[in-house]
């Protein structure tokens, strides 16, 4: 029973770290992108516009949401407890229920910031930008991350490819195969397309202030590192117990590699330094008329 109570026990951090400070965090970053938009700058959009009202809109919904997943989490919590209470309980349903949960709380809150990013991309162009001011710096992936942290990561790749072939010559019921080492690829392709993107990419915020791109860039570049070392570890132990017929530990372990997720995702989303005279309740582009 040591394995059930260990599940549960890193299901309610997963409840937690996703719902709770995930959200946290994530408006944290939020609100510092929205106050490096000018009021007058927005005011070029639509006149007569409440910020303050549509941002407040903006975040009692986006909140409402991740209460609701939480509450949600919390019943499948109870139930998780029921059925492990008994002696044939099964790790595969666990599993899939739990999956099923992450993706719920990673995904459906993106569903109005989605939304947000729509409207703000479709009138981006009118907006009058800011002066650029040409920053002479070199922008490489080891100013951001150390190198034996790269190397890990590269390393990591590598033992993973050699621990499938060898358990390709043995496999046990339900191996994939080279599968496992197809998405392992995907999976590092996926954030080297990132690290890319944020090194060297156009700046998504045109007002956004040097140093919070930096440090936001920094963070997204770890982010990315750590994830694909975090996922072999992840494949690896989870392989390694199906080996040592230990399966009832795999939620455990895929519950802990969640959170794992969750902490890495808000590395990424820290807020950047504010800037001098920032009163945190920024203008955001979803804006609706005043009602006369």
């Amino acid at each position: 029973m040591i394995e059930a109570y260990a599940f549960l026990a890193a299901f309610t951090v997963q409840i937690l770290a996703m719902s709770v400070l995930y959200p946290a965090w994530f408006l944290r970053y939020w609100q510092a992108q929205a106050t490096s938009i000018p009021l007058e700058h927005l005011a070029q959009l639509s006149p007569g516009v409440d910020p303050g009202l549509a941002q407040q809109r903006f975040l009692t919904r986006y909140r409402a949401l991740h209460t609701g997943i939480a509450v949600l989490g919390v019943a499948l919590l109870a139930w998780f407890f029921n059925y492990m209470q008994r002696p044939d309980w099964d790790d595969g349903p666990v599993e899939a229920l739990v999956s099923a949960y992450f993706l719920m709380q990673a995904m459906l809150p993106l569903a109005p910031v989605l939304w947000v990013a729509i409207r703000l991309h479709k009138h981006k162009g009118s907006l009058l930008e800011p002066k650029r001011k040409a920053v002479l710096e070199r922008r490489g992936l080891f100013d951001f991350v150390s190198p034996f942290t790269v190397a890990l990561a590269v390393l990591s790749y590598f033992w993973f490819a050699a621990f499938v072939l060898h358990i390709r010559q043995q496999p046990f019921p339900g191996f994939a195969g080279l599968i496992n080492l197809g998405a392992i690829t995907l999976v590092y392709a996926v954030n080297a397309c990132v690290v890319y993107a944020m090194l060297y990419g156009k700046k998504p915020n045109p007002f956004e202030p040097h140093a919070g791109r930096v440090r936001t860039i920094g963070l997204a570049v770890k982010s990315s590192v750590y994830s694909c070392i975090a996922v072999v570890v992840f494949l690896t132990l989870n392989f390694t117990l199906v080996l040592l017929d230990l399966q009832r530990w795999e939620p455990f372990a895929l519950s802990v590699y969640f959170v794992v997720t969750a902490l890495l995702c808000l590395m990424g989303l820290a807020a950047p330094p504010r800037e001098p005279g920032s009163d945190g309740r920024g203008p955001l582009l979803f804006l609706r008329r005043r009602r006369v």
